[in-house]
């Protein structure tokens, strides 16, 4: 069976074990552990910090600056701030985390990874920034008009996060860790709870170009792919010539992840050179 599974090329696709004992074994979800552990220090060392007093009480008795006056910094603030600042990072990464494994329908790219946590960040140091003075708020809020972002974001539920981890930064950058601690677990805990309802996915329609060498087009072996991952194809276009170029319009299962597909297409001794994903165009 094992030799079945390797010469049909499906070890990529169901776990291979060498023996029944060791198949039967369930490893311990390390990642996950690891992560509840970390997550939960984290939150508990946020309340503790914002329970024992230290910070946002000096600014909030000083009242509001409106920017006549030049008043001196003492030197504990600075170090101050730098923990607001790795407060807020460990809040953005640890709701990235929690939340990458949560978008199961597709996978996260680096850069809103990247962003989510600098995002985080980016809160605090305005409300650090801004602190008490007036003049300040009216003077970033100036400059952030300049500012546009032109990313698309596909997913509601991605900038909802954005705006959620935006307020987590401001949280603590006013040194509230207690109120950013508390808010990131229960942002955490809703993520989880939300993956686990259950819901009635629409397939998701593709187009995806396979070019060959030659003028030979691997058809078996590109079908078998789409058949064991369940995927619904039509080919559209064909184009030979130094290479074998074949369009398909695929229906195939959110969950799937188009670098496992690719990987699979492109195996060993399978002749195709690339592969290609897009979305159809609408009417096509």
């Amino acid at each position: 069976m094992r030799a079945f599974l390797q010469g049909a090329r499906l070890e990529s696709v169901f776990p291979i074990a060498a023996t029944v004992e060791d198949a039967q074994i369930r490893e311990w979800p390390w990642r996950a552990i690891g992560l509840f552990a970390g997550g939960s220090a984290l939150c508990l060392a946020l309340v503790w910090g914002g329970t024992a007093g230290t910070g946002g009480a000096s600014d909030a008795a000083a009242g509001i600056d409106f920017g006549l006056t030049d008043v001196s910094m003492p030197a504990s603030l600075p170090f101050l701030a730098l923990l607001k600042l790795v407060a807020a990072a460990a809040i953005g990464l640890l709701v990235t985390l929690v939340h990458a494994p949560a978008s199961r329908d597709r996978r996260l790219n680096r850069s809103m990874e990247q962003a989510q946590v600098l995002l985080c960040v980016a809160g605090a140091l305005v409300m650090i920034i801004i602190g008490n003075n007036l003049a300040r708020a009216f003077g970033i809020a100036g400059a952030a008009s300049i500012i546009r972002f032109r990313t698309p974001v596909e997913d509601p539920k991605d900038i909802t996060i954005l705006f959620l981890l935006m307020g987590l930064g401001m949280a603590a950058g006013l040194g509230a860790f207690a109120t950013a601690g508390l808010a990131a677990a229960f942002l955490c805990v809703c993520l989880l709870a939300l993956d686990r309802f259950p819901s009635e996915q629409r397939p998701r329609e593709l187009l995806v170009d396979i070019v060959a060498e030659g003028r030979e087009f691997p058809v078996v072996h590109v079908e078998s792919v789409f058949a064991r991952n369940g995927i619904i194809f039509e080919p559209r276009d064909v184009s030979q010539g130094k290479a074998t170029s074949v369009k398909y319009h695929v229906s195939l299962d959110r969950r799937l992840s188009l670098e496992e597909l690719s990987a699979q297409l492109s195996g060993a001794a399978s002749g195709v050179v690339s592969v290609a994903w897009k979305n159809p165009k609408k009417g096509s």
